[in-house]
């Protein structure tokens, strides 16, 4: 384990340099520990999610069928004045 003062810390390459290679760091001022940089453990990578083909369901569902919902709506809208 590494120990740092304050204004060590402030060359950020070292830093940096030790927490990618994995190193433990006790951050310390005047020989009393003040806190400790633990480096981060890699998180294992997920495969992408598969989404379902709505498109394809849709038209299972509904065949070459168009609905017009939209249009619909804003015939409606136009009909009544409120």
């Amino acid at each position: 384990m590494q120990s740092i003062t304050l204004r060590q810390l402030r060359d950020t390459r070292k830093v940096k340099a030790w927490l990618r290679a994995g190193v433990h760091i006790e951050v310390r001022e005047r020989n009393e520990v003040l806190g400790d940089l633990v480096p981060r453990t890699p998180t294992p990578r997920t495969e992408p999610v598969e989404w379902p083909d709505f498109e394809a369901r849709l038209k299972a569902i509904y065949g070459d069928k168009v609905i017009p919902a939209v249009a619909d709506l804003l015939e409606d809208r136009e009909n009544s004045r409120y």
